[in-house]
């Protein structure tokens, strides 16, 4: 535990035997996520076999020292929260792009590209940390909201083998091991200990697992192919190359990873009831783009937080920064020591899928459970809940809505959760910020809610006290002071002492 006299919940140690398990747990949850982008990547530009593993491994080894950072900090950078980092799917279209006007040497434009613009993404990082007033829980909720919801076609690809040109993808097969994980991990959360709970998702994984290997399912007979340790190699694809208009399409997504990060960064600072607050914000941010802009030294790509780590936060309940740190470390052996990363290639997509449904839907639930603090009495907040929510469900619902707008707007846009967020920051500034114009019976759905008060209102009001146009009188005709308050703009009596006589 930490010495301070109010220990943070996030500075728990668990000791290592608990480290491992949970930090083993995060790594099998965002494994999949994190070989995504170099698997994509380097097919799109044509690498051999043995490239796109290089990619593969240094992916896994930037991913482990950025995660490392993040929860350990040095001064001036890392959250210390229980973030794991890990390469962003927000620059793949991007990155694609870049290869291809380059031809097949187009990794060093991308490499040049990503460290430019993040080292502009860390000086632009004071703007962004100072934003949080801007991010009351009516803003948070929305966006964990739809960090849950746009995770959960990930779970249902997964669930249905992952691999779309596949044969047997969307298989009984592969859906009913997803199932049979999905419920292994409700078995295990309903029947086990305190301990067999937190680490259901891990135990159904391997039980899941060796199922399909039962059945013939998963070949682990590539496990030992190739070399067991590999050091990363520096500028294996060579030297960076600085391309201006590389660099400004890369910059649109280094802003999208930010919006991410802070909505991510926030998001896990409300799951586990500790204060993030703009300095920490900002310490965050430059861990992400100091590591965004060494990673490509490595032969990795831009990195970020990783949504559905959040998810394993809120399901497990473990809030310990040092089970994520432990994470970073299984990475960085992991992008050392090839064996184990085919080793844990090995388990079956569908698997993962049948634990994503309860990881991803987990984030959702919180975001709904921060949305049930909102004040939605007399404003605009439901319309802002609901027109920001649906907004993020558009690239979900119709992943090509904005394929005829310009290549930066759709880079912004085709992310549901930075759709959501521009939105719910946009209107929230628009209806509880910028008050001018706004009515006092502004909406049909607040006409509709049930009248109700506080009942420390209601206490602090005296016999006698009335109302006239708008203002609060007490018995004997002089205005009682109300008081602005909370980011809502609730409105609080101002204490007074009680009269001993009342006049009626």
């Amino acid at each position: 535990m930490t010495s301070s006299a109010s220990p943070r919940p996030e500075d728990e140690n668990l000791g290592i035997g608990a480290n491992l398990a949970y930090g083993l747990q995060h790594v099998l949850t965002m494994y999949g996520g994190i070989v995504a982008v170099p698997l994509i990547v380097g097919q799109a530009a044509g690498l051999s076999p043995a490239d796109i593993g290089m990619l593969i491994a240094a992916s896994l080894f930037a991913g482990g020292l950025a995660t490392l950072l993040q929860t350990l900090g040095l001064p001036f950078f890392g959250c210390r929260l229980p973030l794991v980092q890990g390469v962003s799917f927000a620059g793949v279209a991007t990155m694609i792009a870049i290869i291809g006007s380059n031809g097949a040497g187009g990794f060093p434009a991308v490499f040049g590209a990503v460290i430019a613009a993040s080292l502009i993404g860390l000086l632009i990082t004071p703007v962004f940390s100072r934003i949080t007033k801007f991010f009351p829980p009516l803003v948070t909720g929305i966006v964990i909201t739809t960090i849950g919801l746009t995770l959960m076609p990930v779970a249902a690809r997964w669930a249905m083998g992952g691999n779309s040109s596949a044969p047997d993808f969307g298989s009984t097969a592969n859906i009913g091991l997803a199932a049979f994980t999905l419920a292994t991990v409700l078995l295990l959360s309903k029947l086990g200990s305190a301990s067999i709970s937190r680490l259901s998702i891990l135990l159904a994984m391997v039980i899941g697992t060796l199922v399909a290997a039962g059945f013939g399912m998963t070949d682990f007979s590539q496990v030992l192919e190739g070399s067991l340790v590999a050091l990363p190699q520096p500028l294996h694809f060579g030297p960076p190359e600085f391309q201006v208009a590389a660099i400004l399409s890369m910059l649109i997504v280094i802003i999208v990873t930010m919006v991410e990060t802070s909505a991510d960064i926030l998001a896990v600072g409300e799951i586990i009831e500790t204060k993030v607050d703009s300095k920490r914000l900002g310490d965050g941010l430059r861990a992400d783009m100091i590591s965004s802009a060494l990673a490509p030294l490595f032969g990795s790509f831009t990195q970020s937080a990783f949504a559905q780590n959040v998810g394993l936060v809120a399901v497990t309940g473990v809030k310990s920064r040092y089970v994520v740190a432990t994470a970073g470390l299984i990475l960085v052996t992991l992008g050392l020591l090839p064996v184990m990363g085919r080793l844990i290639a090995a388990v079956p997509t569908a698997v993962l899928g049948g634990a994503g449904v309860v990881l991803f839907g987990t984030v959702a639930a919180s975001g709904i459970r921060t949305l049930a603090q909102v004040d939605y009495r007399n404003n605009m907040n439901l319309i802002i809940v609901a027109t920001s929510i649906g907004f993020g469900m558009i690239p979900i619902a119709a992943p090509t809505f904005y394929h005829h707008f310009p290549a930066w707007f759709e880079t912004i846009f085709h992310s549901g959760i930075s759709s959501a967020a521009i939105m719910a920051i946009l209107l929230n500034l628009l209806f509880n910020h910028l008050r001018a114009g706004n009515s006092d019976q502004q909406s049909v759905f607040v006409a509709a809610s049930e009248r109700t008060l506080r009942y420390q209102d209601v206490a602090a009001l005296n016999e006698g006290d009335y109302f006239r146009d708008g203002k609060l009188f007490d018995c004997d005709g002089k205005e009682v002071p109300i008081l602005e308050g909370g980011e809502e703009g609730e409105h609080a009596l101002k204490p007074r002492k009680r009269r001993t006589e009342h006049a009626h």
